[in-house]
């Protein structure tokens, strides 16, 4: 086992929102392992009271800003220092065309402004960690058409955007900004689509992934670790796509076209 000091988030703080998903654990835990103390924030009650021992796991509604100063004051008060910020958290409320004004407002404040808020509320202490590193999660769902979907597509192409301007204005400060787009991913919409399927899950996945699977969250979660630690001190404002190749291999899919026209 590594001695503490020599893992790459050693004494390092993480926080991470929607942390209480699946794909949220996994960052989480990688994070762990990596050597950070973890706060995970989720309005999910049942999930956090779920999550294994050593998550400082902590209630947010992250459209409340009152409740996002509280979150931030209490890891300082708690834990001294700020040094990582994961904007996880996100709602797949999207009905597309149909989608009621209510509805997009919900969505884009809880994908974009309660992440972009987070930030300016925690600017301060990433700021003093010499460290400071954001991770907004993104999707491939930002830079492709997928039919009776917007509202979610639109967020996460918002989000790709809002990075590249938070790193601009905040590389004053030595924070790092950067956002991570996962291809299909075990998660919990998946997870309940597939009936719990994973097996069923990757064979319908693998057309569209050059790795012919879908990705699980700890390999989510390396990116992340990867791109909060000082490995990645020279990047910011970039998008990684973390993707099994999903956003490269295009409408073409993995097995051959031009066959299909043979009569």
């Amino acid at each position: 086992m590594p001695h503490r000091g020599s893992l790459p988030l050693a004494d390092r703080v993480a926080l991470v929102t929607g942390g209480a998903t699946k794909i949220g654990r996994g960052v989480a835990e990688v994070l762990r392992a990596d050597g950070a103390a973890v706060v995970i924030a989720d309005v999910d009650e049942a999930g956090l009271a779920a999550l294994p021992e050593g998550f400082d796991a902590q209630r947010c509604d992250i459209t409340d800003d009152a409740e996002l100063t509280a979150l931030v004051d209490g890891i300082i008060e708690r834990h001294g220092r700020l040094d990582v910020l994961v904007n996880l958290a996100a709602s797949y409320l999207d009905n597309g065309a149909e989608t009621a004004r209510a509805d997009w407002l919900t969505g884009l404040n809880i994908n974009v402004v309660s992440g972009a808020r987070l930030a300016e509320i925690a600017r301060p202490h990433l700021a003093r960690s010499g460290a400071g590193a954001v991770i907004n999660f993104s999707s491939i769902s930002s830079s492709v058409a997928q039919t009776g979907r917007w509202v979610y597509p639109v967020s996460k192409a918002a989000i790709v955007q809002l990075t590249r301007l938070q790193a601009l204005d905040y590389a004053p400060d030595g924070i790092r900004v950067n956002s991570v787009s996962p291809g299909w991913t075990w998660s919990n919409v998946i997870e309940e689509v597939s009936g719990g399927d994973l097996e069923h899950a990757d064979r319908v996945a693998a057309s569209f992934h050059m790795l012919g699977r879908l990705g699980r969250p700890e390999e989510v979660g390396r990116v992340v670790s990867f791109l909060a630690s000082d490995a990645a001190s020279f990047v910011t404002g970039a998008d990684y796509a973390a993707d099994g190749g999903y956003a490269a291999l295009g409408p073409e899919q993995r097995d051959p076209a031009i066959p299909l026209l043979a009569p």
